[in-house]
């Protein structure tokens, strides 16, 4: 599948191909404070497919919990994370941000990692009371 996307204020925008069905929900500590959320979603692309088409993105490198070395891509305006990737791959997969990706509501995640550090109320979330705009 084609893909597009960008950050919150539009400065980065990429372009790559997906497998859709690769979609993942991460729920370790770092994904958790890097998305300001219970867990964070990812689609894996191949360098190659990545095509950056404004600004390029900034990062850094973190050591995950895994103990891994990862790059963490990000618009080095308004701070959206954009894409992860191995410190010491450079031919190993980008892992898109499902929040960049401008089609995003046609992905849905096919498996679960660090389960083990999931937050226990996720379960409780659509029994919450909801409305349709804030």
């Amino acid at each position: 599948m084609r893909i597009d996307g960008q950050c919150h204020c539009g400065a980065v925008r990429f372009e790559a191909e997906i497998d859709p069905e690769a979609m993942s929900v991460c729920h370790c500590t770092d994904c958790q404070v890097l998305s300001g959320s219970p867990f964070r979603l990812s689609v894996p692309a191949a360098p190659a497919s990545v095509r950056m088409t404004a600004q390029p993105p900034k990062f850094y490198v973190k050591t995950g919990d895994s103990g891994r070395r990862r790059r963490q891509y990000f618009c080095p305006e308004c701070g959206s994370p954009i894409y992860s990737d191995d410190a010491e791959d450079d031919e190993g997969p980008r892992y898109i941000r499902w929040g960049a990706i401008r089609r995003r509501a046609e992905l849905r995640p096919a498996r679960q990692i660090w389960c083990r550090s999931a937050v226990t109320w996720l379960d409780a979330v659509p029994q919450l009371p909801g409305q349709d705009t804030e």
